[in-house]
């Protein structure tokens, strides 16, 4: 009976030490596929300007606000960027006329006691700046696009740029 007792303690024993080193591995593994986001470090403004991101005045081509919101959500992708912070930073960002525009669609959106939020933000942005008018006739545009007189290089340029503004799946 006592040796079944010492047994069973010390499969209690490894049993624990198991689940420590996989409790210690765990922590100290690279996570790959859809897990939470770890804790990071508060990332500051000066983290964020060390990326080189470009200003926006608002008096740029619809295409040029769209790629400026891009390079921006790319930096804030790859730096696990809290939400919070990505308002603040693109609201920096914004010169000139985007700038009156900001703070005056976020003046209306607190007397409306609406969230302002990066979600906000993004949405009132690309109404602004790339409004669905634009955005559609860009997908009409890649539904009519011909070679033409265009290269083959040129056309391939267009229909790449084009392609992202259709709405249905595309196959190859």
């Amino acid at each position: 009976m006592e040796a079944a007792r010492v047994a069973a303690e010390d499969a209690h024993r490894q049993h624990m030490e198991a689940l420590r080193q996989l409790e210690e591995n765990r922590a100290a593994a690279p996570v790959f596929g859809p897990e939470p986001r770890p804790a990071v470090r508060e990332w500051s403004l000066e983290d964020f300007l060390t990326h080189h991101p470009t200003t926006f005045d608002g008096n740029t081509s619809s295409d040029a606000a769209d790629q400026w919101l891009k390079d921006l959500e790319r930096i804030y992708d790859a730096k696990m960027c809290p939400a919070e912070n990505m308002l603040v930073f693109s609201v920096y960002m914004l010169t000139g006329e985007a700038e009156h525009w900001w703070s005056s669609t976020r003046s209306i959106l607190e007397e409306r006691d609406e969230p302002v939020t990066w979600e906000t933000f993004r949405d009132r942005f690309l109404s602004e700046y790339f409004p669905d008018s634009i955005r559609y006739a860009k997908e009409v545009e890649f539904l009519q696009l011909t070679q033409g007189g265009k290269t083959v290089t040129e056309y391939a340029e267009r229909f790449k740029h084009l392609s992202r503004f259709y709405t249905l799946p595309l196959d190859e």
